[in-house]
């Protein structure tokens, strides 16, 4: 994650500056599912991979078993079969990721539209947890990335604001 920028108070004619010591090539990649079953409060489940930097042949983000376990912990955490409506990230089309998902008879999976970040819940976590970082500065990729979980975890523990960012969406999410 690029520091996100936010607004703040300064001197006038002072401009604040925050500095940034980490090096670019360090990251922090974050899956996660809102998941929603009828009569029970809505869950929030997600992984975070740390990429300490260039190495060979190494991806830098989640590889499909990455998402496939992602999948079976959702999977083992709401105990039945799944429905899963998925953006169009460029992972989730691969040829990998694709015979996982038929080796699992549990899930089925839907392809939001192309470009639809409105329909998908997921972005809303993205967007409120960068706002609730921004002007922040960690000095290492440990440190950011317990920050990021810490607000991840807060987020799992806060159902009206998992239940919102459905709501935002307008899909309708109930079966028939």
């Amino acid at each position: 994650m690029r520091p996100p920028e936010g607004r703040t108070w300064g001197r006038r004619g002072h401009t604040p500056v925050v500095r940034v010591t980490a090096a670019g090539t360090k990251r922090v990649s974050m899956a996660a599912l809102i998941c929603s079953k009828d009569g029970h409060r809505p869950r929030l489940i997600y992984r975070i991979h740390r990429d300490r930097g260039p190495a060979e042949g190494r991806r830098k983000g989640f590889t499909e078993t990455d998402y496939a376990r992602l999948l079976d912990a959702a999977h083992k955490q709401l105990g039945g079969p799944t429905v899963l409506v998925w953006d169009n990230l460029n992972t989730h089309f691969s040829r990998t990721l694709h015979e996982l998902i038929d080796a699992r008879l549990w899930l089925t999976v839907y392809q939001l539209p192309p470009y639809a970040p409105e329909l998908n819940p997921v972005e809303g976590v993205w967007s409120h947890l960068k706002r609730s970082l921004a002007n922040l500065t960690k000095h290492s990729l440990d440190q950011l990335t317990a920050l990021v979980k810490t607000r991840l975890k807060r987020m799992q523990y806060r159902p009206r604001l998992i239940e919102g960012l459905i709501a935002k969406t307008a899909l309708d999410l109930q079966p028939p």
